[in-house]
């Protein structure tokens, strides 16, 4: 069944953070305000040491559990890395991929983001593939052809039945972790443009419904104009999703902004 942007979508990237009582401690408290979230698609990204019990206590809750990365072989002499079917056995529905960090620190390419986004959907994991201009390239206009380069070679190969299946999120790296956030004009300007990539290639129908996601410091007090615009679907939180407090109040935000603008 095709994912559908029908209502906010609001997904907590911890990143290298909390410990497992700790992530019990927050997942516990999002799950016991979960019926403010419920117009609301939501997922908590914890780091892989916490996934399992994580899960546990999601059971019979609607909130989702994600990864924050994968590795695109199913099994083998891969030291550290972590399988699609692994991540599927802990519990997960979704998988971040591509993130700037990832690209960064860790050598994550267009190429091997393609490999990672095929292997996901191949055990029907949502890949939430990040894309991302830098300061440098935003200040000398080059934020357009970016973004257009790592969305072609990341989907290279993808047809129709499989892009129902993705998630794009749009996080300028300029905006991530500074506490610089694009506006909503900015950020609606390359996410219009990402939607018309899309139309184009996989046409109206499933264009028109693809997820894409806004992340680059969100903060509550930013959610509601971002998730005004018309193509921003949702949110991919850093760091304000590691407390339950500002990951309730984004994910409230969002579902105020949805209601007014649907």
């Amino acid at each position: 069944m095709a994912i559908t942007n029908e209502k906010a979508f609001i997904a907590g990237n911890w990143k290298m953070h909390k410990n497992i009582d700790e992530a019990v401690e927050l997942v516990s408290s999002l799950k016991q305000a979960e019926e403010e979230l419920s117009e609301a698609v939501v997922v908590v990204i914890p780091p892989f040491t916490a996934l399992r019990q994580i899960k546990k206590i999601l059971e019979g809750s609607s909130l989702k559990l994600g990864a924050q990365n994968l590795f695109w072989e199913e099994k083998g002499a891969f030291t550290g890395e972590i399988s699609p079917p692994m991540l599927k056995d802990a519990g997960c529905e979704y998988a971040v991929i591509g993130h700037s960090e990832r690209r960064q620190y860790f050598g994550d390419t267009d190429k091997t983001v393609n490999k990672k986004i095929k292997a996901a959907l191949a055990q029907a994991l949502v890949p939430i593939v990040c894309i991302g201009e830098s300061l440098e390239e935003r200040e000398s206009e080059q934020t357009i052809n970016k973004v257009e380069t790592q969305l072609r070679a990341g989907l290279e190969g993808l047809g129709e039945e499989d892009m129902s299946q993705v998630i794009i999120a749009y996080e300028p790296i300029w905006a991530i972790g500074t506490g610089l956030t694009a506006t909503p004009a900015q950020a609606e300007e390359v996410h219009s443009f990402i939607r018309d990539k899309l139309e184009e290639n996989y046409g109206n129908e499933i264009g028109s419904c693809v997820i894409i996601l806004y992340g680059g410091s969100v903060k509550p007090d930013n959610t509601y104009s971002l998730l005004k615009e018309k193509n921003i679907n949702g949110a991919l939180v850093g760091g304000a999703s590691l407390e339950a407090d500002s990951f309730l109040q984004i994910a409230k935000q969002g579902i105020k902004a949805y209601k007014e603008k649907t």
